[in-house]
């Protein structure tokens, strides 16, 4: 497994599953529902070229310039741009469904202590589904969730929510993606 920049307080995720990219006083720290198979083989997030992230990223304006995905970049995110990376669940699957319960419980836990720790600025769920893994365990649930803002924060953060770039997600485009990160530019920057 490829080391990530975690401070030696900070929570660690599981050996043999996707290493958390963590640092204090993060801008954002980005939250998944659970690492792929294919993340884990290659050490970072969004691996899959099929899967909308990166293009979205690099034209939303959270960056300070585009970077070509790879472990690599997800080193000078984290110290560049202040962006940190984790999951709700640090388990890996070919799909979150074969995720058990008691994995998201025992993950909650774990990034309850992550944010705790990083403090970020804004806490950035990729779609839905991870967002209310994240509520069953640690906040009130939401009955519907819409990509953006949420009323709730959580250890004092506001929670923003971006639709899962998935390629399996074909109900948003990759315009949608971009238009909502650019909307998580703007609001980072005006918190």
């Amino acid at each position: 497994m490829r080391d990530a920049t975690v401070p030696a307080a900070a929570p660690q995720a599981t050996p043999g599953s996707l290493p958390d990219y963590l640092a204090p006083d993060l801008r954002v720290l980005s939250v998944g529902i659970n690492p792929s198979l294919r993340a884990v083989r290659e050490g970072f997030y969004f691996p899959n070229p099929h899967n909308r992230f990166w293009r979205a990223l690099n034209a939303s304006g959270l960056l300070a310039a585009p970077v070509t995905p790879g472990v690599a970049a997800m080193q000078l995110i984290l110290t560049r741009d202040r962006i940190g990376f984790t999951d709700v669940c640090k388990t890996a699957s070919s799909m979150a469904h074969q995720v058990r319960a008691a994995d998201f419980a025992a993950g909650a836990a774990r990034l309850v202590a992550v944010v705790e720790h990083c403090r970020p600025r804004v806490l950035w769920f990729h779609g839905a589904t991870a967002y209310r893994a994240f509520c069953r365990q640690a906040l009130h649930p939401q009955a519907t969730v819409e990509p953006g803002v949420q009323p709730q924060r959580f250890a004092g953060a506001p929670i923003f929510v971006s639709p899962n770039p998935s390629p399996a997600n074909a109900r948003y485009s990759l315009d949608d993606l971009i238009g909502c990160y650019r909307q998580l530019a703007d609001f980072v920057e005006a918190s």
